[in-house]
């Protein structure tokens, strides 16, 4: 019979990857809630629901910029439950999403009405660092298979 012993180079190493898998796992659930978040904000634009029409014509983006807008929320939502994807989606939502902040501040100015959007942003921000691997990795991919 043989003992394993534990030397404290495999415990750090444990616990690093622990502390990894949990990062990781928080990440994942971040990503589909920010998901969810983002299909709940879209259903109404693509599915031209008065209240959105009127907002985005006063805006003077029009319904084409309304349905723009609402499919792009859709399939980033849907990139971000997809590990290839999920960076770049992130990175594409920071962009999403600092637009919506903008035109928040001009149209509706400052106060609660903009917390939504900063605090999405801040969100897709925080999950687009974290990927920045996968974003690098998918870049090195796509680059791989164009050379080829």
């Amino acid at each position: 019979m043989t003992t394993q012993t534990s030397t404290p180079i495999t415990t750090a190493r444990a616990g690093r990857a622990g502390r990894a898998r949990g990062a990781n796992v928080a990440l994942w659930v971040l990503q589909v809630l920010t998901a969810g978040v983002f299909v709940m904000a879209a259903v109404p634009k693509v599915t031209a629901d008065p209240m959105a029409v009127a907002g985005f014509t006063m805006m003077g983006l029009g319904t084409t910029g309304m349905y723009l807008v609402g499919t792009l929320e859709i399939l980033g939502a849907v990139a971000l439950l997809i590990p290839v994807l999920c960076g770049l989606a992130a990175l594409a939502q920071v962009a999403l999403m600092v637009g919506a902040v903008a035109i928040t501040l001009i149209f509706f100015g400052s106060g609660p009405v903009l917390v939504p959007p900063v605090a999405v942003l801040a969100v897709v921000s925080v999950l687009a660092w974290a990927r920045r691997s996968r974003t690098v990795a998918l870049i090195a991919l796509i680059r791989s298979l164009v050379r080829r």
